[in-house]
């Protein structure tokens, strides 16, 4: 190509060979005008950094109420926060959205990973969403060690759910204490409800550590298996399935349905002899599979089934009662354990006594003591 025929492309005059002829402003390829001496020499105007504005409590019950997904989404980011300059915001919004909290199905889902509990999630939400439903999805994610940040990454793992207009997905980050799933979720399961949500799954990351602190703020807990998998494979003990409302064996498709009936038939054996997670309630193990979204529909009944009986049993009411007061105690717990560790003297001593007691000078009963009466000491 000529230098003229160059020139004249990078004016604009005329296009290249391999623009196509009705080629316009979405072919990616085509040739933009030059920039002219004059622009090049204009000073570009720098432009202030733009900072999202500060909201009062009122803005954000009023954007929760409203069902605005942003203003949830920076109410949750509060209520979330460990900063003691967002604790008395964060305490006003909670207890003004508290009065129109209450009103969901609470769920709570673990399983080991590869169970298939995110799927499980994706297609159930998806669903409900379809039928009219609100579901919002709160993952209860370990922390990063590094950034103390969420690691699982949901949204990305619910692709249909998270585009679906009725869904919210909320990974919550432990911050490595039950103290912090409890206290956290509990929270951000009350703005949620208050958004008008009326569905609530409550994802574990199964591992064992966290079961426990997520039955104590559901409704009806659901523990997911899989064929195939043996129980040390799986990491399923008995304390664990003594919480389930229901177990159910997923990847039931292919060639691996006959082996989730067997599977079921065994859990159902194993049930028996269990004490019931819920008084009135006798817990049964099901089969489906997420992928093909066989069973799921079923499962769903189940829980509805489930919430209804325990409704007019009174177990509901008194459910929701003792898991109130849990909170209430473990808040404390958890304020104690905060001022224990960021007080000074203890603080400041915690390294010498950590020291002595990895270096076998002293026991950790004696660390445990003296750090102790460190504290009530300088309390008084």
């Amino acid at each position: 190509m000529s230098s003229d025929s160059q020139a004249d492309i990078i004016r604009g005059a005329k296009r290249p060979e391999w623009t196509p002829e009705d080629g316009g402003a979405e072919f990616a390829s085509r040739v933009m005008n030059g920039v002219g001496a004059d622009e090049t020499s204009a000073p570009r105007e720098e432009r202030p950094a733009s900072r999202r504005r500060e909201l009062a409590a009122a803005d954000y019950v009023s954007g929760v109420l409203s069902g605005d997904r942003t203003i949830l989404s920076r109410a949750i980011t509060l209520v979330e926060s460990n900063s003691p300059v967002h604790a008395e915001t964060s305490s006003r919004v909670v207890k003004e959205l508290l009065p129109h909290a209450g009103k969901s199905t609470r769920v709570g889902i673990t399983g080991v990973p590869g169970a298939g509990k995110s799927t499980f999630i994706d297609t159930l939400g998806y669903r409900l969403c379809e039928g009219g439903r609100k579901v919002a999805v709160l993952a209860v994610d370990p922390s990063s060690s590094v950034t103390k940040g969420s690691i699982l990454g949901d949204k990305t793992r619910m692709e249909r759910l998270s585009r679906h207009r009725n869904a919210f997905i909320r990974p919550s980050p432990s911050g490595g204490t039950l103290g912090g799933v409890t206290r956290k979720s509990r929270e951000t399961m009350i703005l949620c409800e208050a958004a008008g949500y009326d569905v609530i799954l409550v994802e574990t990351v199964g591992v064992g550590q966290s079961e426990a602190a997520v039955r104590s703020m559901v409704d009806f807990f659901l523990l997911i298996v899989i064929t195939g998998a043996g129980d040390e494979l799986q990491g399923i003990k008995k304390g664990v399935m003594e919480l389930a409302d229901a177990v159910l064996i997923n990847k039931a498709d292919g060639g691996n349905a006959l082996k989730a009936a067997a599977t079921r038939a065994e859990y159902d054996r194993i049930l028996h002899f269990l004490r019931p997670a819920t008084d009135g309630w006798e817990t049964k193990a099901h089969i489906c599979s997420a992928a093909t979204g066989v069973g799921i529909d079923e499962m769903w009944n189940v829980i509805e089934s489930f919430t209804q009986t325990v409704k007019t049993s009174g177990v509901f009411a008194e459910r929701r009662r003792q898991q109130t007061l849990s909170w209430v105690y473990t808040m404390v717990e958890d304020y104690i354990k905060q001022k224990f560790y960021n007080h000074e003297a203890v603080a400041r001593e915690r390294p010498s006594f950590e020291t002595r007691v990895t270096g076998g000078a002293l026991s950790a009963a004696e660390a445990a003591s003296a750090l102790i009466r460190l504290y009530e000491g300088q309390v008084g």
